[in-house]
């Protein structure tokens, strides 16, 4: 391609990184009329180089341009779509299609066949994600990127592959910088979790040999994981993995930004499950040991007035009710919610065993309750592994005391179940009607919480 591209620039008489002075308008109409394959292939990477090596400001002023000067026509719109409610024939359809597609995304499919063109843009929207946060008009934009990349990085163009110690040393490397769960603290580190009783997963894309798109990490154990320090442990001791009985998920990462909200998780937690299976045909449970990421945020949030959507104030009050008094005292301070905070800040933790319960019911509530404006529940990670077909098995207190974990959710983690079995039933019940799958236990803990507030009420 780098090939093509140079003499398709030697056609065009370009000088390297030059574009005769064209704008950036300019080359990219040039690239939306038409050329041959070698003089479009070197104006798609001559432009991509101008962006690569543009600061904020030049960038910003290149999607401000897709958004202005690429968009669809709403005039054309507007005819064909009448055309088409008049006659409602084939071609007047056809018509109407081509018509709401704006000629950027022609624009993108283009600049996707110059030399490390699909790379580019997956960095190029990680910068839009970006902009788009201050600049909400951009999101169109970033819609026709994203349904490219939906059809570009579909599941059948994944490979799923084990990543091991003897992998490619680059390889390696970016599961270091990659990791977002739980950080990796070096070599030694990555070594013991790439051991005989892990395994680490990664889907892999053509366009993206060298990038793992997303990685899961997998221990091998008897028993269900409860606490997050033993799996992380260097110094642990390898365990016999042919005489595992549970496969604990206890880190997923999607490493590429620009790849934001194109599914690959659970395509690679249902794989990964098969692959498990027939390596191991001991395993018979299959579970994550699973942070709470915005739980932390949101209690904290209610102590200055916040509330959320199914999980406000009151609720946590009435919850914490059998508690006020183990709270106050030491604390001094007459909300309890307040009261509960403190505790959960002290370093001391003295009432760590007091709280158990009331903090379990209270991260249950938040998991089970609170929403966001779209209806889906609050939690990403919940949404996530429940849409999955997992179910809520159980909810473990002061699981995770790093300072991450007590900063994010008071230490809490959480196990959900992948069943074979019941995957799919679990995940079809969940995106139709909303209904949560969980354990006996997580069942009773709910009908707690309800007649609590039937007491309150």
């Amino acid at each position: 391609m780098e090939t093509v591209a140079d003499r398709g620039r030697e056609l065009l008489r370009l000088q390297a990184g030059k574009s005769n002075g064209d704008s950036m308008e300019e080359w990219c109409q040039k690239l939306l009329d038409g050329h041959g394959e070698a003089s479009s292939i070197a104006i798609a990477r001559d432009i991509l180089q101008r962006y690569i090596d543009a600061d904020d400001t030049e960038r910003t002023q290149f999607f401000e341009l897709l958004y202005s000067q690429f968009g669809p026509s709403a005039s054309q719109i507007n005819r064909t779509a009448q055309r088409y409610f008049e006659t409602e024939q084939d071609d007047d359809l056809l018509e109407l299609i081509q018509a709401v597609e704006p000629p950027r995304q022609e624009l993108f499919r283009q600049l996707n066949m110059a030399p490390y063109g699909t790379r580019t843009l997956v960095d190029m929207r990680s910068d839009l994600i970006r902009f788009a946060r201050a600049r909400p008009h951009l999101q169109i934009v970033d819609a026709d990127l994203k349904h490219l990349f939906s059809s570009w990085f579909n599941r059948g163009f994944l490979r799923l592959e084990r990543i091991e110690w003897t992998s490619p040393a680059h390889i390696l490397e970016k599961l270091i910088a990659y990791e977002s769960v739980h950080e990796i603290k070096g070599w030694n580190d990555l070594r013991r979790r790439l051991a005989e009783d892990r395994r680490c997963f990664a889907f892999f894309h053509p366009a993206l040999q060298d990038e793992p798109l997303i990685f899961l990490q997998v221990a091998l154990m008897n028993g269900i994981a409860t606490t997050i320090s033993p799996l992380l442990d260097q110094d642990a001791d390898i365990a016999d993995a042919q005489q595992a009985d549970t496969a604990i998920f206890y880190s997923i990462n999607n490493s590429q930004q620009g790849l934001r909200g194109i599914s690959f998780g659970n395509f690679l937690i249902k794989q990964v499950l098969t692959e498990l299976q027939q390596e191991f045909p001991s395993l018979n449970t299959f579970t994550t040991l699973s942070p709470i990421p915005r739980f932390g945020g949101v209690l904290r949030n209610m102590a200055t007035g916040g509330s959320q959507v199914g999980f406000d104030s009151d609720l946590v009050r009435t919850m914490l009710g059998g508690f006020a008094d183990v709270l106050r005292d030491p604390s001094g301070l007459d909300d309890v919610i307040e009261a509960l905070l403190a505790a959960m800040d002290d370093e001391r933790n003295n009432l760590r065993e007091e709280l158990r319960d009331a903090l379990r019911l209270i991260v249950l509530a938040y998991l089970t309750r609170a929403r966001r404006v779209d209806g889906s529940l609050h939690d990403p990670v919940a949404e996530f592994h429940l849409a999955n077909g997992a179910a809520l098995e159980r909810i473990n207190t002061f699981a995770d005391v790093s300072e991450r974990g007590l900063r994010q959710s008071f230490g809490c983690m959480v196990n959900y179940r992948y069943d074979p079995d019941m995957v799919v039933a679990n995940h079809e019940r969940f995106v139709n009607a909303g209904t949560i799958a969980m354990s006996k236990s997580m069942a009773r803990d709910c009908q707690r919480i309800e007649s609590m507030l039937d007491e309150a009420a």
